[in-house]
């Protein structure tokens, strides 16, 4: 059936996603569970019979952002049943400081997969069978985004993931390759494979993205983010022989300040890192090399930020993920002295994007002149004309008149000169690519 009847009512729902790109990955299976239960998906910003937020708690800022995604819904339509999941209902224990008649259902992380029914038993339309995540349904899309572990065992100063997603928790291979033959068999073509700890994962990673190489019909398989201690010699030279690995790697710095990795209980150093970014180099010629940044960690100096600045600036990354120390309840920085002010942490947040938008910028114009390949995703209009627009392995986004890319398909692999650096105010900035 195509949605749930009941006394001649139809029952839509619409989903929010705040957060990580496992929370993206978990909304698109909730999303079609929902559909396979007979609901029907309507676009959120408008009216519907259940609202479901998936939450983010990483800073202080998501919890805000949770909250008022939640009210918004519930004023949209008050006799809506409203949804609460994700990690910032871990983080609150079920609801806890928020107002009793805000939100009707709250669903924490391990509960996720039971959505569907939760809300087929809370509107007596009768039960579903709980399933494991597994996405099955794609349509349109030439990337997605596969999770393959959750949970983290390693409990820096500073993140309160581990508390409300757990511990490790890998994926079965088997699993994770059935269920990437699925997509590949909707038109999916690349693969991004996700988690909250990939690192964790063991033998289980290369295992994985090995069998994924081997599947016909997948072009590209993107890694999300990996800890720099993961990146040995031998692990890199195994790596290097996965023919459609994207040459673009997410290694999670924190702080280029070895005194502050200390205090976080971050597990390597500024030269343990430096030296991983230098194999990736050797073996991936061009390798894009992304991270994220937290300024502003209690008792960070002026020499300690501008230390941090420098081996970024060092490290030359294509693009750096920069956050605000945000103080979470229950770890062990929020009890840490010398906690700075947001205006401290403003400022030398303001200066770090600086910085990685000149570094991002610089990346993107070495292709200028060359011979680039990208998977072709979608046709974009720019001030009147039509391109055809999609990403290099390294991630590096570009834009081909649609009329020479010609009978173009979503996850053909078009390849092309780049002969000019552009931008635009709502696509940002791109390589424009011509036919050769």
């Amino acid at each position: 059936m195509d949605r749930v009847v009941l006394n001649e009512k139809k029952y839509t729902f619409a989903i929010h996603t705040l957060g990580c790109k496992v929370n993206t990955y978990e909304s698109d299976v909730i999303a079609e569970r929902m559909k396979k239960a007979g609901f029907s998906e309507v676009d959120f910003e408008g009216p519907a019979d259940i609202y479901i937020i998936n939450t983010c708690t990483v800073t202080n800022i998501a919890d805000r952002k949770s909250r008022q995604m939640l009210h918004r819904a519930k004023k949209w339509n008050p006799d809506a049943v409203l949804v609460a999941t994700g990690c910032y209902v871990d983080a609150v224990e079920q609801g806890k400081g928020l107002p009793e008649d805000t939100v009707d259902v709250w669903v924490n992380n391990k509960q996720k997969s039971d959505i569907a029914g939760i809300c087929l038993e809370r509107l007596s339309l009768g039960k579903e069978a709980h399933a494991d995540y597994f996405l099955t349904e794609l349509d349109g899309h030439t990337r997605a985004f596969v999770k393959i572990e959750d949970g983290c065992n390693m409990f820096c100063t500073y993140c309160i993931i581990p508390y409300v997603r757990g511990k490790v928790t890998p994926r079965p291979v088997e699993d994770t390759l059935k269920e990437v033959e699925g997509l590949r068999d909707r038109g999916v073509t690349e693969i991004v494979l996700t988690g909250i700890h990939l690192s964790s994962m063991g033998p289980g990673l290369p295992e994985t993205i090995k069998g994924i190489n081997a599947m016909e019909g997948i072009r590209r398989i993107r890694l999300g983010s990996l800890e720099p201690r993961l990146i040995t010699k031998e692990f890199v030279s195994e790596l290097a022989k996965i023919e459609k690995l994207c040459h673009h790697f997410h290694l999670s710095l924190q702080s280029g300040c070895d005194e502050i990795l200390s205090a976080m209980k971050r597990r390597y150093t500024t030269a343990e890192f430096e030296e991983g970014c230098t194999l990736l180099r050797e073996a991936f010629p061009d390798v894009a090399i992304t991270t994220d940044i937290i300024v502003g960690f209690p008792g960070e100096t002026e020499e300690n930020f501008n230390e941090s600045l420098s081996f970024a600036e060092k490290i030359g990354f294509y693009e750096a993920h920069v956050f605000k120390y945000s103080r979470r309840k229950g770890t062990v920085a929020d009890t840490l002295p010398c906690q700075l002010t947001e205006a401290v942490k403003g400022e030398r947040s303001a200066r770090l994007i600086s910085m990685s938008e000149e570094l991002s910028h610089a990346f993107r114009e070495r292709f200028v002149g060359r011979t680039v390949s990208f998977l072709a995703e979608e046709k974009v209009c720019i001030s009147g004309a039509y391109y055809v627009t999609g990403y290099t392995g390294e991630y590096v986004r570009c834009m081909m008149k649609a009329e020479e890319a010609m009978e173009w398909k979503p996850g053909d692999i078009i390849s092309g000169s780049a002969y000019e650096l552009s931008s635009d105010k709502k696509e940002g900035e791109f390589l424009l690519v011509k036919k050769t």
